[in-house]
């Protein structure tokens, strides 16, 4: 088992993007906990925030609203999914992720840049998941997907980082250094394994958000820096 800890990439500004969707991450689940458990059915009250929060592929590709109390338009699901999550390990590995690798990538884009960067690789993260399972009636949550766009640029941005990581071998506990490319490398391929042997079964995973997220962020990665490129040529022969 392998725990990341943190990269040996440094920033030269501070992240306030990424800082600020942690934040709003981290408040939106408190308060939805806060509110549930004010309720006399604390489940209930949850799975209701899901049901009306969350995005249901259904709704999205039939035009039609199978739960009642659901937000509408359907497709605004797609952008208050992201910022919902499921419980402790769920917004604790989310954000965890995102940080170590959110940053750098901030650091790269700009803020501005960053924050657009991150609702869109979470829309098409979410319309990959749409397009695999169209008729799914299960709420989709989470920002996963969001998170794997930023995780598919750091791969192209950063080939050179190391992921500082705590690793259980049996009986021991050490501190190794892995290359960043290879671990999220590994990471993605087994986004695919499990998006395979799991396909048309209800996982309560959305591997193929992931998938989705991690190959639009390595494209806008390719992309934006080979205009960087371009740009300083221009400027400096």
């Amino acid at each position: 088992m392998f725990l990341p800890l943190k990269d040996t990439e440094g920033i030269s500004i501070r992240p306030i993007g990424t800082i600020g969707i942690i934040i709003i991450n981290v408040a939106i689940f408190l308060e939805m906990l806060f509110y549930s458990s004010s309720s006399p059915n604390p489940v209930a009250s949850q799975n209701a925030i899901y049901l009306r929060y969350g995005l249901i592929p259904y709704q999205i590709t039939s035009g039609r609203i199978i739960i009642p109390s659901s937000l509408q338009p359907a497709w605004l699901t797609i952008f208050t999914s992201m910022f919902l999550h499921g419980g402790f390990m769920h917004i604790i590995g989310n954000m965890w992720f995102f940080w170590i690798f959110g940053n750098n990538v901030e650091d790269y884009f700009g803020t501005i840049r960053f924050l657009i960067f991150y609702l869109l690789g979470g829309t098409v993260a979410a319309l990959a998941q749409i397009a695999v399972a169209p008729y799914s009636k299960t709420p989709v949550i989470g920002a996963s997907g969001a998170i794997a766009a930023v995780m598919g640029a750091y791969f192209y941005l950063f080939p050179r980082s190391r992921i500082k990581t705590l690793a259980f071998l049996f009986f021991f506990i050490t501190f190794i250094e892995i290359p960043a490319p290879f671990f999220l490398l590994i990471w993605i391929l087994m986004q695919f394994s499990s998006a395979f042997t799991s396909f048309g079964a209800a996982t309560g995973v959305a591997y193929w958000a992931h998938i989705g997220g991690f190959i639009f962020g390595l494209l806008v990665a390719i992309i934006f820096k080979s205009m960087n490129r371009r740009r300083n040529e221009f400027y400096y022969g």
